[in-house]
């Protein structure tokens, strides 16, 4: 999205992981999960505040709906008592499915494919009990995601000039 001129906000969650081993913390998702998400939704609070300045689509990968289904997971408060009575993104949240093929871990990210279909499948139900309407994107090119993204956000095709 950012290639075709739009601001993004990348994933609390990775900017978490790469800050906390970067200190030698325990705010990681593999060593204190409650920690960790508690950041997240901070995080998340603090970019969305950072974005409401910001003139145009603005999109998240990721943000507050995740980090409060994370932090509900963990034991911590509910997802409405978390996010509150309004809603933080547009009406329209795309989602991509776990995809085996192309899922990996790395350093940042040591959760098995299990666990990650786990979690879509939380995020989804919590998206679709707070009103959103969530589009899952096909397993497809991400060239033909960002223009299914783009097509649903702004009616116009990614495509045209």
């Amino acid at each position: 999205m950012s290639a075709k001129g739009f601001a993004i906000v990348e994933e609390p969650g990775r900017r978490i992981v790469a800050d906390e081993i970067a200190k030698g913390g325990t705010a990681l998702p593999w060593l204190d999960m409650g920690a960790f998400a508690r950041r997240a939704v901070e995080m998340a609070q603090s970019d969305l505040q950072r974005a409401t300045g910001h003139e145009g689509l603005v999109f998240f990968d990721r943000g507050i709906v995740d980090a409060a289904v994370a932090l509900e997971h963990s034991g911590g408060p509910s997802i409405r008592e978390t996010l509150g009575a309004a809603r933080a993104y547009a009406g329209r949240v795309f989602v991509v499915l776990p995809w085996e093929e192309i899922f990996g871990q790395d350093a940042e990210r040591r959760h098995d494919f299990n666990t990650a279909v786990q979690e879509y499948h939380r995020i989804t139900h919590a998206l679709d009990a707070l009103g959103y309407d969530g589009r899952v994107l096909p397993r497809v090119s991400v060239r033909d995601r960002v223009e299914m993204v783009l097509q649903g956000c702004t009616g116009r095709s990614a495509r045209s000039p």
